[in-house]
C-alpha cells in the first residue's frame, strides 16, 4: 500500500495544522474550563470542510480515504480533547454508518447537511445494563416513549 499523501491532502495537512496551533491551542484551556468550544472555531472548521472527511463528494464532503483521514485526524490530535472528539465523533461514528450502511435516500437527506457541519452526528454510548459496551445497547427509540415515557424509561437529552 502506498502512504504517499496526494497534494491536496498534504495542503489540508498543512492548514489544519496552522488552524490547530493558531486558533484552537490559545484557548485550549478556556474550552476545558468551560466546557464549551467556541462558535467561530466551530464555524471556522465548517469552512475547512472538516465535518466532511469522511463524506464522499457527491454528498457535500472531502470523500477522504482512510490514509487521507488519518493525516487529517494526526493533526487535530495534537489539540484539545474536546475538539478533537467533535470532529472525530462526527467523522467517524456520527457519519460513517450512514455512508456505508445507508439507503440512497438517507444519505441524499442526511449526509449534505453533515457535510457542512449542518447537522452534527453522535452516539449515544451508555443505558443503566450497558455502560459502554456498545454491543449490549437494547434499547430502541421510539416515539411513544419520548412523547410518554414510562418510569423505566432512560431519556437523553443534549
Amino acid at each position: 500500500m502506498d502512504f504517499t499523501l496526494p497534494a491536496e491532502i498534504e495542503f489540508l495537512k498543512e492548514n489544519v495544522r496552522k488552524f490547530v496551533k493558531e486558533v484552537v491551542e490559545p484557548v485550549a484551556m478556556d474550552i476545558e474550563e468551560n466546557d464549551h468550544i467556541p462558535e467561530d472555531i466551530i464555524e471556522k472548521s465548517k469552512a475547512m470542510g472538516l465535518f466532511g472527511l469522511s463524506i464522499l463528494e457527491e454528498y457535500g464532503g472531502l470523500g477522504l480515504s482512510m490514509v487521507g483521514k488519518c493525516a487529517i485526524y494526526e493533526e487535530l490530535g495534537k489539540t484539545h480533547n474536546g475538539y478533537t472528539t467533535l470532529i472525530g465523533a462526527h467523522t467517524g461514528i456520527g457519519t460513517v454508518g450512514i455512508v456505508e450502511l445507508g439507503t440512497e435516500e438517507q444519505k441524499r437527506r442526511y449526509l449534505p447537511k453533515m457535510a457542512t457541519g449542518e447537522w452534527i452526528g453522535a452516539f449515544a454510548l451508555t443505558e443503566p445494563s450497558a455502560g459502554s459496551n456498545a454491543a449490549a445497547i437494547g434499547r430502541v427509540p421510539r416515539p411513544s416513549i419520548i412523547a410518554q415515557p414510562p418510569a423505566s424509561s432512560t431519556i437523553v437529552t443534549m
